[in-house]
């Protein structure tokens, strides 16, 4: 009987792979490689510092853009309570006359008061803003003050006796031409402001007569 042996088939051994960690080195280093010009190219490039400071600018912008829209609703609506009074007022102190008009009454000037008192009551705690729109307000906020003070110094001098009295009213004259001249000088920076904030013209001035120092509107077609 033949004893020959037979041969077990040889089994094939598996290749031992590198361990398992160092796979996941792998993964990160190339995720790190891919990652990094992604990185690059999204990235913010400028510093955290600059970054602050441009929004800060981007948030004065939106304010100032908002405000140049409210301070020029609030001056039409002053203009438009003062006009009689300064219409009133040049009839009885006329820009540039030698002498003084008709008195006003008393209960025009009680009248003028209730308008310049609430007009510069309107621009009390201004809020915060920028160089042009603070010129603007300041402007517009001196000449306000200005004419309220004209009145007062009008209402003094109809009491005063006639020796004074037409000193007292040209010194009252004088303060309300002052005050149109401020009034102008605001104005034109809002006209400015407007322009540049692409609203157009905005010619937002109080009656002015010739001699009273105010500069005017120029004419241009009026914005939105």
């Amino acid at each position: 009987m033949s004893s020959k042996t037979k041969r077990r088939p040889a089994v094939p051994q598996r290749r031992r792979s590198g361990p398992p960690w160092v796979w996941i080195v792998l993964a990160l280093a190339v995720g790190a490689l891919l990652g990094g010009p992604i990185g690059a190219a999204t990235a913010d490039p400028r510093s955290d510092t600059q970054q602050a400071i441009d929004k800060l600018k981007a948030a004065d912008a939106k304010r100032d853009a908002e405000q140049i829209v409210a301070l020029t609703e609030q001056a039409r609506q002053v203009r438009d309570a003062l006009a009689p009074v300064l219409e009133q007022f040049a009839a009885a102190v006329p820009p540039g006359a030698a002498t003084p008009g008709p008195d006003a009454t008393a209960q025009q000037v009680t009248a003028w008061r209730a308008a310049t008192t609430k007009a510069v009551a309107g621009f009390d705690n201004p809020p915060s803003a920028g160089t042009g729109v603070n010129i603007a307000r300041g402007g517009l906020t001196a000449a306000t003050r200005t004419l309220h003070e004209a009145v007062t110094a009008y209402e003094q001098a109809l009491t005063a006796p006639a020796p004074a009295k037409a000193a007292q009213l040209a010194h009252a004259g004088k303060l309300r031409d002052i005050a149109v001249a401020t009034w102008a000088v605001g104005g034109t920076q809002l006209d400015q402001l407007n322009i540049d904030a692409g609203h157009g013209h905005a010619h937002v001035f109080l009656p002015a007569a010739p001699g009273q120092g105010a500069m005017t509107s120029d004419g241009s077609p009026e914005g939105k």
